[in-house]
């Protein structure tokens, strides 16, 4: 087992290192996804929103924008793979998580981390039980636990289980796990690498 303190220190330093060496890398596909939204449904390029941060410090949350600019629907909605209001460029930058890729500037600022529990809307935090509220024990993480064990088929409930096994069994080769597992989540889709909870 890791001591906790210097894992803590260790996880920072690897989130600083990977998401200072990602947003340099991946520079040319910002730019190109920025065009790509631009010119298919004009501004905004990226979506900001408040969310739950380490000891409910909350802080802005930012994403490609991949829905229309007067979406009927509450943003706080989950969104559906066939949701009408996701735009052409926004449906593929959803599946290939590409929307995600600005939350590694959140990282950067020490708002987030890459694995940890993804950020909750402030309004949920009156709706933890005192259980449920050690999730906000660590930095929120671009991805999970629960994203590589069918997110998107889990409930609010098991999402936040998922969170809570991650915190009490953490190390940095759980983290690299979890890491290398979602880019396959990325690659053949979550319908074909996951198993759902209800065995479909």
């Amino acid at each position: 087992m890791q001591n906790r303190p210097t894992m803590i220190m260790l996880k920072r330093l690897f989130d600083i290192i990977a998401s200072l060496t990602a947003l340099i890398l991946f520079t040319p596909i910002f730019l190109l996804i920025s065009l790509l939204i631009l010119l298919a449904d004009g501004r905004p390029i990226f979506y900001n929103q408040e969310r739950l941060g380490k000891d409910a410090v909350i802080f802005r949350f930012h994403k490609f924008r991949s829905m229309t600019n007067n979406p009927r629907r509450r943003l706080d909605e989950q969104v559906r793979e066939d949701d009408p209001e996701v735009t052409g460029v926004g449906r593929v930058i959803r599946r290939l998580k590409i929307d995600e890729l600005p939350q590694l500037w959140n990282v950067l600022k020490g708002d987030m981390s890459i694995v940890g529990p993804r950020p909750a809307l402030p309004k949920y935090l009156e709706t933890y039980s005192l259980r449920q509220r050690r999730r906000l024990a660590v930095r929120g993480g671009i991805t999970c636990l629960a994203q590589i064990n069918g997110s998107s088929h889990l409930s609010w409930d098991e999402r936040i289980e998922y969170d809570l096994i991650y915190i009490d069994t953490q190390s940095l080769w759980m983290d690299l796990k979890i890491i290398l597992k979602t880019i396959l989540v990325v690659i053949l889709g979550e319908e074909r690498y996951v198993k759902h909870p209800n065995g479909n």
